[in-house]
C-alpha cells in the first residue's frame, strides 16, 4: 500500500475521542520527540491500521480498549498474512500509543501490558564481498561528469556506511577531510563523526573540483554535496537507481541497494577485527543489539568456510 507523505496542510479536525487521542500522539511524536519523517510515517501507517480495526469493533475511545481487543487485533494482523517483522513493529507502535495515554492521564490502564512482544524472525542482510564491491566501484564511466559523481557516491557509501537519507543530506561543510572525518546527521537529528578513507576522499575532491561545479546553480544547490544534472540535491530514489544500475552492470546476482553497502561496510570491518562498539558508533545505532546482527553474518561466513574447506564439512 502506497503511503502518502506528510504535508504542512492542517489535519481535518478529528471526531471521536479515539481520533483525537491518536492525533494528540502524532503531535507528540512530531513536535516533542521530533522523530524522523520515515519513523513518523511508519507510526502513522500502523496506528491508522489499528484505528480502523477498533472503529470496526465499535471502539471510539482508547480508554475502552481491553486485552481482548489487543489479542483480536494481533489475530487480525495474522489473518492478513503480515510479515512477523511488520506485525512486531505495529504492536510496538500500539504499545507506545497506549503508554503515552497513560502518561498523559488520558487512560488509566495500558491494555498492552500483558501482551508479549512478538518475536521477529532474524533475517540476515545480504552482504557483498570485497571483490563484488570493487566490481561495482569500477562501473561508472569516470570520463564523464556524472560518472565521477556516481563513483564519489559509491565510494562514500562504502567508506562510511552511512544511510542513504544521510548521504542525500550531506553538505560540503560536513566534510572534515583534514581530520579524515565526515559529520553526519542521523535519525532524530543526532550527529556523529565517521572516518572516511583516502580513496573516498580523493573521489569526492575530484568531484568537487569538476562535476559539482558544472551542475551547481545559484539558489538551487545550496551547500548540498551530491547534486543532480538540474543542480538540486540528489534524491533517495536516484541513489537507489544508481546502485541498481551499476550492480547490474557488474553482473552482481545479489539484490543490491544502498543498504547493501551499509551492511557490507559493517561486515567487512568486523571480519577485519574491528570492535563491535566502534562499528555501532560509526553506524549510528542507538542499541548495540542492532549492530550484533553483523556478528551473525560473520558466523555464517565462518560456517561457509568450514563447509567448503574442511574434509568432513
Amino acid at each position: 500500500m502506497k503511503r502518502t507523505t506528510r504535508t504542512d496542510t492542517p489535519r481535518k479536525k478529528p471526531g471521536t475521542a479515539l481520533e483525537r487521542q491518536i492525533g494528540k500522539y502524532f503531535d507528540f511524536l512530531r513536535l516533542q520527540k521530533q522523530v524522523a519523517l520515515n519513523t513518523f510515517l511508519s507510526y502513522e501507517f500502523d496506528l491508522n491500521r489499528y484505528r480502523g480495526f477498533l472503529s470496526a469493533a465499535g471502539v471510539t475511545n482508547a480508554s475502552d480498549v481491553t486485552d481482548d481487543h489487543i489479542g483480536g487485533f494481533l489475530q487480525h494482523l495474522h489473518r492478513q498474512n503480515l510479515a512477523p517483522k511488520s506485525a512486531a513493529r505495529t504492536l510496538s507502535a500500539v504499545r507506545g500509543f497506549h503508554r503515552f495515554l497513560v502518561g498523559e492521564d488520558d487512560s488509566i490502564d495500558d491494555p498492552t501490558q500483558n501482551t508479549e512482544s512478538l518475536k521477529r524472525t532474524k533475517t540476515l542482510p545480504q552482504v557483498l564481498t570485497v571483490n563484488e564491491i570493487d566490481r561495482i566501484l569500477a562501473q561508472p564511466d569516470t570520463r564523464e561528469p556524472l560518472g565521477i559523481r556516481d563513483r564519489a557516491i559509491l565510494e562514500t557509501l562504502y567508506a562510511t556506511g552511512m544511510r542513504v537519507s544521510e548521504l542525500v543530506n550531506l553538505k560540503q561543510s560536513n566534510l572534515m577531510f583534514d581530520s579524515g572525518l565526515v559529520l553526519v546527521y542521523g535519525k532524530g537529528s543526532k550527529e556523529r563523526l565517521i572516518p572516511i578513507g583516502t580513496s573516498a576522499r580523493e573521489w569526492v575532491e575530484r568531484y568537487q573540483r569538476g562535476s559539482r561545479q558544472i551542475y551547481a546553480k545559484k539558489g538551487k544547490s545550496e551547500d548540498y554535496l551530491f547534486l543532480n544534472a538540474r543542480g538540486t540535491r540528489t534524491t533517495r530514489q536516484a541513489i537507489w537507481d544508481i546502485i541498481k544500475k551499476y550492480g547490474h552492470a557488474a553482473d552482481i546476482r545479489k539484490s543490491v541497494h544502498p543498504h547493501t553497502f551499509r551492511h557490507s561496510f559493517a561486515t567487512h570491518l568486523l571480519e577485519g577485527g574491528a570492535d563491535l562498539r566502534a562499528v555501532q558508533e560509526m553506524l549510528g545505532h542507538a542499541d548495540i543489539s542492532t549492530t550484533q546482527i553483523y556478528t551473525h553474518i560473520d558466523r555464517e561466513y565462518l560456517k561457509e568456510v568450514h563447509r567448503t574447506f574442511h574434509p568432513r564439512g
